[in-house]
């Protein structure tokens, strides 16, 4: 057990560092997005380009933020129903629910959207926008973003046994 929960240890580390990292594209759209604005009402035009990297990084925070929210436990879950459980019971559903649900979701959207992220790369796939951007970046957050979330899944299994067996506090 001692080096599984280094092995989370590490794992939530990493996705510390790219949540944190996510954070900063937050910063980085509003400043795109009030400079757009701006050069639109002063000069009257825009460009695509700027409007499609907004987007790109609005996907790269929910994208490869999602394990980090994952480990903070900022994911949606019914609190009302969970805060009348056990600890014990509560760490079971949750296992439950990475075993079944979480795992093999990660696993078929990475297998899904892998294609289409090779597919943008091979053919050099771009917006039809006018000076708009290439797709792959943006294609690659999908399985960049779950991924992410099936590492943070692990972790999070690995600390929920280690509670159930006695070898760390309620996750």
């Amino acid at each position: 057990m001692p080096i599984l929960l280094k092995i989370s240890r590490a794992i939530d580390a990493f996705s510390d560092l790219i949540g944190k990292l996510a954070m900063w594209f937050i910063l980085a759209t509003t400043l795109i997005s009030a400079g757009n604005a701006i050069v639109r009402k002063i000069f009257d035009t825009s460009s695509n380009a700027f409007l499609e990297i907004q987007w790109y990084l609005f996907a790269a925070v929910f994208m490869l933020g999602s394990g980090y929210a994952f480990m903070r436990n900022a994911h949606v879950r019914i609190d009302f129903i969970s805060n009348h459980l056990s600890p014990r019971v509560r760490n079971w559903i949750d296992i439950i629910g990475i075993i079944v649900f979480l795992g093999p979701l990660c696993i078929l959207l990475i297998k899904l959207s892998w294609p289409l992220f090779v597919n943008a790369w091979v053919s050099g796939e771009m917006s039809q926008n006018a000076g708009g951007l290439i797709r792959w970046p943006v294609m690659l957050m999908i399985p960049a973003g779950m991924a992410l979330l099936l590492l943070q899944a692990a972790s999070e299994l690995i600390k929920r046994f280690a509670f159930l067996r006695g070898a760390l506090a309620d996750p």
